[in-house]
């Protein structure tokens, strides 16, 4: 009875945990994170647009040089899509075959948590899906090496 009891519960736990993850929403989820890395690597701002939330924020730690005292630094959808469209016009700032891996973290319904494995860092996503449409609005991020901040 207790056995049955544990299978019933850990059941219930997977259904809740898969809630309404379908395979669409997995591709369309690693393809809002590819889109987000890619737009830089292929210097197109409309694919970062496509990917983002208007009112996406993208954060990590700092370092004032002066003081070393770290504070919050944050970036914002428009800052993202004139760095889509600059940062690697030379088609210098990554390998020529980047590192671009997307860990589904964790998705429930509507929201998911993404890790996304780049050559230099590493960016946690939140995705959400509003109106049919997963969109990032999230990132939070930081260099393999924390002393480049």
């Amino acid at each position: 009875m207790r056995t049955t009891k544990i299978f019933m519960l850990l059941l219930f736990l997977i259904s809740v945990h898969l809630k309404g993850q379908t395979k669409k929403d997995s591709l369309e989820i690693k393809q809002v994170a590819l889109d987000y890395i890619e737009s830089q690597h292929n210097v197109n701002p409309a694919q970062f647009e496509r990917a983002a939330h208007p009112r996406m924020v993208k954060r990590t730690f700092w370092q004032d040089k002066k003081t070393g005292k770290e504070y919050l630094r944050e970036t914002f959808t428009d800052a993202m899509i004139l760095l889509a469209e600059t940062y690697n016009q030379n088609q210098d700032k990554f390998p020529e075959t980047p590192k671009k891996e997307v860990v589904i973290l964790d998705a429930y319904d509507k929201v998911a948590s993404v890790k996304l494995i780049a050559d230099d860092w590493i960016d946690y996503l939140h995705i959400v899906k509003l109106n049919g449409k997963w969109q990032l609005v999230n990132v939070l991020w930081q260099f393999n090496d924390s002393k480049q901040h």
